[in-house]
């Protein structure tokens, strides 16, 4: 017997999130665009963690473990 898990997606789409993050995550774009309003702020003046804290976010997201303010999922 198989247990089925429902993973609860938001509205938020994955593919502008990964596109927002490649082309201007060093700006923090990506984060505004899914509600995370703080972090955004902070990558905006860090310039994405000097690049590090974007590639992680691109990573994140393009393996489906980036999730939008409430924590929910990105939608594919």
């Amino acid at each position: 017997m198989t247990a089925t898990q429902t993973v609860a997606t938001g509205t938020k789409s994955w593919i502008a999130a990964l596109l927002l993050c490649f082309f201007v995550g060093f700006l923090g774009i990506h984060r505004f665009y899914v509600g995370k309003v703080g972090t955004g702020i902070l990558m905006l003046i860090t310039f994405g963690g000097f690049g590090v804290w974007t590639l992680i976010d691109f990573i994140m997201i393009a393996i489906g473990k980036f999730s939008d303010k409430q924590g929910l999922a990105l939608a594919r």
